[in-house]
């Protein structure tokens, strides 16, 4: 089959559109957390390491640098 656009089919899923930018994001976002995770060992059980700035780290991370790594496209 060619690569062409067929007038009748529509294509969900145009290939893999992973760039530069998005592999970047990608690796901020596991950097933050394993960031995360290493500040919540290394703090003690009440400490502003563990109940405050790790959370924020993993969150950062989990909720914001791997979803806009997937979804990120240039125009």
């Amino acid at each position: 089959m060619s690569k062409e656009k067929q007038p009748g089919k529509v294509q969900l899923i145009e290939g893999w559109a992973f760039e530069k930018t998005n592999y970047t994001l990608f690796v901020i976002g596991v950097l933050l957390i394993i960031t995360g995770y290493f500040v919540m060992t290394n703090g003690t059980v009440n400490s502003f390491q563990s109940l405050t700035l790790a959370p924020i780290l993993l969150f950062v991370g989990y909720i914001i640098f791997i979803p806009a790594a997937l979804i990120y496209r240039s125009k």
